[in-house]
């Protein structure tokens, strides 16, 4: 992965003048080429349950469990059998006026209607829900968060017809006891999962400012980093605990060195990388929240107040 380029140019003029900076003790090594995605996975699921947004933020999906989803699947089977009895009962009377190979080839094209069409047709309409779904808060979506769509719903569909019905679910339940996320068959081949929308997304807490950098950090010019290297770095501050020592110390060396091109001048020596990268993101936080602060008390002044949520202009 090619490093980003310098966002300004005093940064870069304070990566070239060497100073100790984050480093302990020694002096600012280049910054080498690294590859988030081999360590954190960047642009993928982390883990069970994690997906990264546009803004580059990992937030706790919650993933639908084994159970619920095996009770919305049974209030699906159950609203299929009572659409079959109702068709049954209106195509009786046309199926006794043809011969047998004509009924049973109607019976069979009824059947796999309305197996196949119902789901289909229910989970492209409402973006990822059944009727058992629906009940349960359960919604299908891509592995990038997003909603499915006609072609997910499809995949699926020919996939359960096999998994489902005519292994009686033994397949499905396997299937979903052993992957991530509880995915069935059906899931992997469409790039879907499950999720439950009646449980409340969680975002992890975000590193706070160290008191020691922060004086450095109010007055130091931080520009925005990159998408996937802030990703990165707020992953690998969630997580650097749980690693080795020697993994910890070099993870966080390698990223402090790129978002240092990114920062002048570089901070104090004598602080740790964790350090420094939790001031980084703490003060850009900070700097974002009071620039939207300002752009909505400018448009307030400007257009006034939404006449739909409150006072006129």
């Amino acid at each position: 992965m090619a490093l980003p380029p310098a966002a300004t140019p005093t940064a870069d003029a304070a990566r070239t003048a060497g100073g100790p900076g984050w480093a302990i003790g020694t002096p600012t090594p280049p910054p080498s080429p690294v590859d988030q995605r081999s360590y954190i996975g960047v642009g993928e699921y982390a883990s069970d349950g994690l997906m990264t947004t546009s803004e580059a933020v990992e937030v706790e999906v919650p993933v639908a469990g084994v159970l619920l989803r095996c009770v919305s699947a049974v209030i699906d089977l159950i609203i299929l059998v009572i659409a079959m009895v109702m068709a049954s009962f209106a195509v009786t009377p046309l199926i006794e006026r043809v011969s047998v190979a004509v009924a049973q080839t109607a019976l069979i094209v009824l059947v796999v209607a309305l197996v196949l069409g119902i789901p289909i047709a229910m989970e492209t309409i409402t973006r990822g829900k059944t009727i058992g779904k629906l009940i349960m808060g359960l919604r299908t979506v891509r592995d990038d968060g997003g909603p499915i769509t006609f072609r997910h719903a499809v995949v699926r569909g020919l996939v359960g017809w096999v998994e489902i019905y005519l292994t009686q679910g033994i397949v499905a339940l396997a299937t979903a006891l052993l992957t991530s996320r509880n995915r069935r068959l059906g899931d992997l081949a469409a790039g879907t999962y499950v999720i439950n929308e009646r449980q409340t997304m969680r975002l992890p807490v975000p590193a706070p400012m160290p008191p020691q950098l922060a004086g450095w950090a109010a007055g130091a010019d931080i520009a925005a980093l990159p998408d996937p290297l802030a990703l990165a770095v707020r992953q690998f501050l969630v997580r650097a605990p749980s690693l080795t020592p020697q993994s910890r110390h070099l993870m966080g060396t390698e990223l402090a060195a790129q978002v240092a091109r990114y920062v002048a001048p570089q901070p104090p020596p004598g602080h740790h990388p964790e350090t420094f990268l939790a001031a980084v993101l703490a003060d850009r936080r900070r700097r974002d929240t009071e620039r939207l602060a300002r752009e909505a008390a400018l448009r307030e002044r400007v257009v006034g107040s939404d006449p739909l949520g409150g006072a006129g202009a």
